[in-house]
């Protein structure tokens, strides 16, 4: 075949399907049109209060920690949650997410430690590991709502909170008290 010889185009009579979808998904430019659309519209408030008085599903969030990006795990998890927490509302339950961090613990001071050393008295440790955490939630917080997750993002729980410290300690206490544990 020689180059300057035209090839028939058959396209417009072949039976195509058509879509008002993109070809591309342009993820980079649509994504923020999509997250200032979500906050715009407060569909999770809007929600809360359509469902305000049905009964009454509760999906605690173990949280997770503090202590760096999200990664796969992080996803699978809240993104799984959200479909439950999504399929109860839409079967008529109030079902209300509130999203938490485990600010405690191992994970955050080893981070600490990698970056300031051991050389640090418990009050340095714990006031670092409270900014670490704080940052930390912040950027989470922030990979989870692109994620699509519903949730009263803004009345998250915090481990750290003083009123949640002082209500772990109370149901601690209730736990010792009817000798539910033991020492060990």
């Amino acid at each position: 075949m020689s180059k300057n010889k035209k090839v028939n185009d058959y396209s417009h009579t072949l039976n195509l399907p058509s879509s008002k979808f993109p070809m591309r998904g342009n993820l980079a430019k649509r994504e923020p049109v999509w997250l200032k659309e979500w906050l715009k519209n407060d569909f999770y408030g809007l929600t809360r209060k359509e469902f305000s008085g049905r009964p009454k599903f509760i999906l605690h969030d173990g949280p997770p920690y503090a202590n760096g990006e999200i990664h796969i795990g992080h996803a699978v998890n809240k993104i799984l949650k959200d479909i439950i927490i999504k399929t109860k509302t839409l079967a008529g339950f109030d079902a209300p997410y509130v999203p938490g961090w485990d600010c405690h613990g191992m994970p955050i001071e080893i981070q600490i430690e990698k970056t300031y050393g051991k050389n640090l008295s418990p009050v340095e440790v714990m006031q670092l590991s409270r900014d670490y955490a704080k940052q930390q939630i912040t950027k989470q917080k922030t990979d989870f709502v692109r994620l699509g997750v519903l949730g009263d993002w803004e009345n998250a729980y915090l481990t750290m909170d003083s009123k949640i410290e002082s209500s772990e300690t109370r149901a601690l206490a209730e736990i010792y008290k009817k000798v539910l544990c033991t020492e060990a």
